[in-house]
C-alpha cells in the first residue's frame, strides 16, 4: 500500500526536524572554521573555491553516497550502523574470520557514535548561543553558563518523552530552513556573481594549487556534513522518500543559499569572517536569530539523543552490552525509549566537553575524527553488502564504494591532524565505549561457555526425575536458560530445596538475532518433553522490544496453556567471580565482574511481573 500524498507530506516534515537538524545547523560554523583556520588567504579566488568545495562535498558524500546509495541497503526497513552491520555480517556467514573482522569494525563504529553523541550538542548549542557575542560584546561571559543551563533542561525532559514537543521539531526546523534561505538569498542578490563558485572549476583548481591547504581544511570542510548518517539511521522512522524529498526540496537548497549567502558577504566584508553566519543578519534580527538558532541545535541535539537511546537499546539486543534500565516514554510508540544510564553519561560527559573547550572552535578541532571514521566504515561495511550480500560483479562494487572511500579516507587522514588539539576526545569516549562492549561480548561468551560444561541434558536429567516424580503442585513454572537442552540451576535449585515440580513446566530461551524484526509468526519454537514439560524458544530481533509473558501467550491452542495468575518465573542470578588465568586478562575480568553485577535485572529486561518472579543465585568462576 502506498502512503497518501498526506501522510507522505508529513513524514517529509518530520524528517526535516529529525533528520536533518543536525546538518541543518551546521552553516553556523562550518565557513567559519575553514576561514578561521588562517590556512587559507582571504582573497576572491579562494572564496570562490571553499564554496565551491563545500557544495560538492555536500553533494558526494550526502546526495549521491547516503541518500542514492546506502539508503538503499535497508535491514527489513530499518537502517543504521547497527542495521549495515547485521546485513554485513549475514552476508559474509560463511566466511567465519572476515565476517568477526566486520563485526569488531561495526561495533567499533557505533562505539564512536557515542563520541559524536557528545561532541554534536556541545558545538551546535555553543554556536548558536556565541551569536549573543555579535549582539554585545558584554554577553561573552553568559555564553558558557547559559549553553550550559539550555543543555541541563534538554535532558531533563527526556524521562518525560518527545511525543509532545516532537511534533513541533518539523515545523520549527522548517523555519529555520526558510530563515537561513532567505538570509543567502540576501546577500546573493548583492553578489550574484558569487554563483558561480557551483561550477567544479573552482573547486578543482583550488585543491590543485593549494594540494597543502586543501588537505588541511578538509578537516573543517568536514563540518558542513555533521549529521550525515542520521539520514541512514532514521530510516526505519521515515522511509526512503521522504528523506531524500526532503534533502532535495528543502534541505540542500537552504543550506547550499546560507553558505554562498556568507560568501557573498565575505567579498563585500571580510571582516566578517570572526562570525559570517550572524553577520548577515540586520541588527534587529539579531536577537530572534540567535533565539531560533538555539531552538534549531537543541532539536539537532535531540535527535542525536535519541538516537543514543535506540543504538544502545539494539547493541545490548545483540550482547554487547549489559542488561540497562530501559523504560518506555510512550504508549503508543515503541521506538520511543529512555535510558537513564546513557542521558546522564552523556550529559556529563557534554558538560565536560562545554568546560574543556569553551568555544566552538575549539570543539569544532574536537570534531570530525569519529564522524570520518564512522563514514570510512560505514563504506567498507556497504561493499560487503552488495558484494556478498546482493552478489553484484565486483567491478560495479569497487566502482560504486571506491570513489567515496578515497573521498572518506581523505576527510579522515586530514581530520588526524587534529588528533592532539582537541581530536582524542571522542575517540577516547568511542574507545572506552568499545572496551566495555568487548568485554562484555568475550564475558558472556566465556561464562556460556563456563555453564555449557557443567551442565546436564535436560532431557536426560527429566527422565531420571520422573523415575520416582516430586510433589507436583499446581500451576506453571518458566524456568529461563541462556541454553536449550540444558537443565537451568534454578530447576536444580527448586527441587533441591523447594523439593516439589510445578504441574505444568516450561523451559524458555530467548534468542536475539541480527535482523530488526521478527514477526509474530516466527516469535515461537515449541517442542513437548513429555510429563507436562515443553522447551520454548523466543525469538526477538535486536529493535523487538522483549516481553516473554506476552510472547508465551502465543502457546495458547498448542496444548500448553499459561494462566498469569497461575504462573511463577525462576531465574539464576549468576555471580561472577574472576579468576587468575581465565580467558581474559584480570583487569577485563574484574571490569566484566562489575558490569554483570550492575546490570538491570533480567525480570525487568524481559518485563516479568514482579510479583511473580523468583530468583536463585550461584557462584560462578571464570
Amino acid at each position: 500500500m502506498h502512503p497518501t500524498k498526506s501522510s507522505s507530506a508529513a513524514l517529509t516534515l518530520a524528517a526535516i526536524g529529525v533528520v536533518y537538524g543536525d546538518i541543518g545547523t551546521s552553516v553556523l560554523y562550518a565557513l567559519k572554521e575553514v576561514f578561521g583556520s588562517g590556512h587559507v588567504p582571504f582573497t576572491q579566488a579562494n572564496i570562490y573555491g571553499i564554496l565551491s568545495i563545500l557544495f560538492w562535498t555536500l553533494t558526494v558524500i550526502v546526495s549521491l553516497k547516503y541518500v542514492v546509495l546506502v539508503l538503499r541497503a535497508d535491514n527489513n526497513g530499518e537502517g543504521g550502523l547497527v542495521a549495515m552491520l547485521a546485513l554485513a555480517s549475514q552476508a559474509v556467514k560463511d566466511k567465519p574470520h572476515l565476517r568477526n573482522i566486520l563485526l569488531a569494525m561495526g561495533i567499533f563504529g557505533t562505539s564512536l557514535f557515542y563520541g559524536d553523541g557528545v561532541i554534536t550538542p556541545a558545538i551546535s548549542v555553543l554556536s548558536a548561543v556565541e551569536g549573543l557575542e555579535v549582539v554585545s560584546p558584554h554577553f561573552k561571559q553568559g555564553v558558557i553558563p547559559l549553553t550550559l543551563l539550555v543543555l541541563f533542561c534538554l535532558f531533563v525532559v527526556q524521562k518525560r518523552g518527545t511525543g509532545g514537543i516532537g511534533r513541533f521539531f518539523g515545523p520549527i526546523t522548517l523555519v529555520w530552513m526558510a530563515s537561513i534561505a532567505v538570509l543567502g538569498m540576501s546577500h546573493i542578490v548583492g553578489h550574484p556573481e558569487i554563483l558561480w563558485a557551483l561550477s567544479p572549476h573552482h573547486a578543482l583548481g583550488f585543491m590543485l594549487h593549494q594540494p597543502g591547504t586543501s588537505f588541511i581544511i578538509l578537516g573543517a570542510v568536514v563540518l558542513c556534513v555533521t549529521g550525515a548518517e542520521a539520514l541512514y539511521a532514521d530510516l526505519g522512522h521515515f522511509g526512503k522518500r521522504p528523506i531524500r524529498i526532503a534533502w532535495f526540496a528543502v534541505v540542500m537548497p537552504a543550506l547550499v543559499l546560507n553558505y554562498f549567502g556568507q560568501g557573498a558577504l565575505l567579498l563585500a566584508n571580510p571582516d566578517a569572517v570572526k562570525n559570517p553566519f550572524y553577520m548577515m543578519a540586520p541588527a534587529w534580527a539579531l536577537l530572534p536569530l540567535v533565539g531560533l538558532a538555539t531552538m534549531a541545535t537543541v532539536i539537532a541535539s535531540q535527535a542525536l539523543i535519541t538516537g543514543a537511546f535506540s543504538v544502545t537499546k539494539q547493541v545490548i539486543q545483540l550482547g554487547y552490552l549489559p542488561r540497562l534500565n530501559i523504560l518506555h516514554t510512550s504508549v503508543r510508540d515503541t521506538g520511543q525509549i529512555y535510558i537513564p544510564f546513557v542521558n546522564w553519561g552523556l550529559f556529563v560527559a557534554i558538560v565536560l566537553a562545554v568546560v574543556m573547550f569553551r568555544s566552538s572552535s575549539n570543539l569544532a578541532a574536537a570534531y570530525g575524527i569519529a564522524v570520518t571514521l564512522d563514514m570510512l566504515i560505514t563504506t567498507v561495511l556497504t561493499f560487503f553488502v552488495l558484494r556478498y550480500g546482493w552478489r553484484y560483479p565486483l567491478a560495479l562494487c569497487l566502482g560504486a564504494t571506491g570513489c567515496f572511500f578515497a573521498i572518506d579516507l581523505a576527510f579522515f587522514s586530514s581530520n588526524l591532524l587534529k588528533l592532539f588539539q582537541g581530536g582524542w576526545f571522542p575517540l577516547l569516549i568511542g574507545g572506552a565505549v568499545f572496551t566495555l562492549m568487548m568485554t562484555w561480548k568475550r564475558g558472556r561468551s566465556l561464562l556460556n561457555d563456563k555453564l555449557r560444561s557443567d551442565a546436564i541434558d535436560l532431557g536426560s536429567f527429566l527422565e531420571a526425575v520422573f523415575v520416582s516424580p516430586p510433589t507436583r503442585v499446581e500451576g506453571t513454572a518458566v524456568f529461563l536458560s541462556a541454553e536449550t537442552g540444558v537443565v537451568p540451576n534454578a530447576l536444580l535449585h527448586n527441587l533441591k530445596h523447594n523439593k516439589v515440580l510445578h504441574a505444568q513446566n516450561l523451559f524458555v530461551t530467548v534468542h536475539n538475532h541480527e535482523v530488526p524484526w521478527i514477526g509474530l509468526d516466527r516469535r515461537l519454537q515449541i517442542e513437548p518433553l513429555g510429563h507436562d514439560c515443553w522447551q520454548v524458544v523466543i525469538h526477538y530481533g535486536f529493535k523487538n522490544d522483549p516481553d516473554v509473558p506476552r510472547a508465551l501467550q502465543l502457546l495458547r491452542g498448542h496444548g500448553c496453556d499459561v494462566e498469569p495468575m497461575t504462573t511463577s518465573y525462576f531465574l539464576s542470578r549468576d555471580t561472577v567471580i574472576p579468576s587468575m588465568g581465565g580467558g581474559m586478562a584480570p583487569w577485563r575480568e574484574k571490569l566484566f565482574a562489575q558490569m554483570h553485577r550492575n546490570a538491570s535485572a533480567a525480570a525487568d529486561f524481559l518485563h516479568l511481573p514482579n510479583n511473580a518472579v523468583v530468583e536463585l543465585g550461584s557462584k560462578i568462576e571464570l
